[in-house]
Formats: structure tokens, C-alpha cells, sequence
């Protein structure tokens, strides 16, 4: 395994100071708990709070910034942060307004983001609430659903009405409304190698992708032949529709998102494919996003995910925002 680190044990504050060093003027760094916060603190807003374990970049901290998150809390590679992570981030970052706790469908992320919530609002008397993310339709049970890259929609739109001055009611409600609105799916070519195990996380044969795989290097569902891009699509987008029906005429916005070990050559060629498969079924596509946006190290595949517009989505999703990882083009 060849990786460009220094010590495994300090791989993730030295990625989170990195961060903070090359963009000082945007984010800063809580080197005690790993948490990336906005730069210029927000007073008279809801503040926004995600985070999961290290490996996803540019999520989560990369999505910090106006209209957007305040902080992100960075655990481990592929583990959840801490409940003391999670609450000094809330206490350092929260206004009267309250926060909200945008958590992943993950065991880990949910007791301790959960936890920490309960923490803060006993000992401190701050208002705090959160959602939980399961955009994952590879797995048949809702409640089973993880949260993947979809996530970040919810990020994009609810940091958006929080920006507006919007009551924490308001903020849940639409992130609520994007969670009951997107699907994602993934597939990957090739497994991911965390830095402290040093051999990829599952083995897949030459001519066999993974179809349903998650974002902690997890195997998915299922083994299948190797496809092209045009029947992954298909794969893809079937399963997608199949629990997210979509009516001739109504706008989505479009994510497909790399795993870290997809060239975007790759990437731009499955969203040729896809685009073309959603308008063939009247399907109108008002954003597309094409990059690695929550990644799996460096896994070789890429997920997609569709998010169902209304006039109040796409409005919001339209609004002005600018971290290090999205910026309005």
C-alpha cells in the first residue's frame, strides 16, 4: 500500500489541519474534537452540524461554508465521531436559533449524534434537533437505508433556508422534505484500502462489480458481471424510480458522484448515459452534479442520486452558496 501520509494514527487531524491551513479565511479547526466550523460565525441563523467518520472527502468538512453547513465533525476513517465531539461542536457553534443535526442512517452516527443532542440540551439548555439521512436504495427496508451521497442535497437545501433566517421547524421540515425526495445507488469496480488495514476492504474478481455498495467500504448487495455504462445506468436508475416514481414533465436535480478511484472521464461518460435514460422517460433535469462529492477513500465506481423537485426545493437548491467542495457555476 502506497499512500502520500505521514503517521496513520494522525492522518485525519492532519488532513483537517491541512484543510484549515490552506483556507484560513473561510474555515477554521478545533484540533481538540476535529471539527471544521465556519470562519465567520453566524449569530442570527439556525446552525447546521454534519459529520460521520473520515474517509468521505470532500464531505463533510468540504461542504462547510455559506449556505451550507457551520461545522462538520470529523471522527476516524469510517467511524462514527464521538458523543464529545459531537457536543463541543454543538456548543461551540450554536446561536438562540438552535441547531440541527443532519446524521447519516448509520448505527454509530445515530446514537452518538443522538446522544450528544441529549447531552446539549440538558447540560446547556440548547435547542437541538435533528434528521436522520436513508437515501440508500440498495437495501430494501427504509429503516435499513444508510445515508450516502444524497445526503448532500439535504445539506444544500436546508443550509440554504437556515441562511434566510428561518425557524429551526422550518430548517427540519425541509431537510424532511429532501430526505422523502432523493434515492441513491451505487456500484463499485474495485474495493477501497483503509491506511490502517492496508489491503482493500473486499475482494472482487476482474470481471465482477459490486452493485449496492455503501461508503465505508462495505461490500454490497450483491456480486454481478462486469457491464457497461449504459446497463449500469440502467441498473442504476430502474431500482432509483422503482421506489421514487416520477411523473412525465417534473424536475430532478442529478448527482452522479465518484467513489475517489473513478476518473472523471469515467464519470462524465455514466452521466452521458443516465441524462440520456431520464429524458427518454420525460424526466427534466434542472441541476446535474458530476464529481466526487462523498467518496469511499479511493473505491473505482461511482452512485447516483436523484432528488424530486418542487417549486420550494428547487428554489433553494438555486439559492447562493460557497464552500471549499460546492460553489455556485
Amino acid at each position: 500500500m502506497k499512500k502520500i501520509i505521514n503517521n496513520i494514527d494522525n492522518l485525519v487531524h492532519e488532513m483537517c489541519s491541512g484543510i484549515a491551513e490552506a483556507f484560513p479565511d473561510k474555515v477554521e479547526y478545533d484540533e481538540t474534537n476535529k471539527v471544521i466550523s465556519r470562519k465567520i460565525k453566524k449569530t442570527d441563523r439556525v446552525i447546521l452540524i454534519s459529520g460521520g467518520g473520515s474517509g468521505h472527502e470532500p464531505a463533510h468538512a468540504g461542504f462547510v461554508g455559506k449556505g451550507l453547513l457551520d461545522a462538520a465533525v470529523c471522527g476516524d476513517v469510517f467511524a462514527s465521531p464521538s458523543v464529545m465531539q459531537v457536543y463541543n461542536a454543538i456548543k461551540k457553534n450554536h446561536t438562540d436559533k438552535g441547531v440541527l443535526l443532519v446524521v447519516k442512517n448509520y448505527a454509530g452516527d445515530v446514537m452518538n449524534f443522538d446522544n450528544a443532542a441529549d447531552l446539549a440540551i440538558d447540560e446547556e439548555d440548547i435547542r437541538v434537533d435533528s434528521v436522520c439521512v436513508n437515501d440508500d436504495v440498495a437495501i430494501e427496508k427504509k429503516d435499513d437505508r444508510r445515508g450516502v451521497a444524497g445526503t448532500l442535497f439535504v445539506h444544500k437545501i436546508a443550509g440554504a433556508m437556515a441562511e434566510k433566517g428561518a425557524e429551526l421547524s422550518e430548517v427540519k421540515r425541509i431537510a424532511e422534505k429532501v430526505i422523502n425526495n432523493v434515492r441513491s445507488m451505487g456500484i463499485a469496480l474495485e474495493s477501497c484500502t483503509v491506511p490502517a488495514r492496508g489491503k482493500p476492504t473486499f475482494e472482487l474478481e476482474g470481471d465482477k462489480i459490486e452493485v449496492g455498495v455503501g461508503i465505508h467500504g462495505e461490500a454490497g448487495i450483491r456480486k454481478e458481471p462486469h457491464i457497461h455504462s449504459k446497463a449500469m445506468a440502467k441498473k442504476m436508475i430502474d431500482r432509483i424510480l422503482s421506489d421514487l416514481p416520477f411523473k412525465k414533465e417534473k424536475e430532478c436535480a442529478l448527482m452522479i458522484n465518484g467513489f475517489g478511484g473513478t476518473p472523471l472521464q469515467e464519470l462524465y461518460v455514466l452521466a452521458n448515459d443516465v441524462i440520456k435514460l431520464l429524458k427518454t422517460k420525460g424526466i427534466i433535469i434542472h441541476k446535474s452534479m458530476i464529481g466526487n462529492y462523498m467518496t469511499s477513500i479511493d473505491m473505482a465506481g461511482a452512485s447516483i442520486s436523484l432528488l424530486k423537485l418542487d417549486e420550494e426545493t428547487k428554489a433553494l437548491l438555486d439559492e447562493p452558496c460557497d464552500s471549499l467542495a460546492w460553489k455556485e457555476f
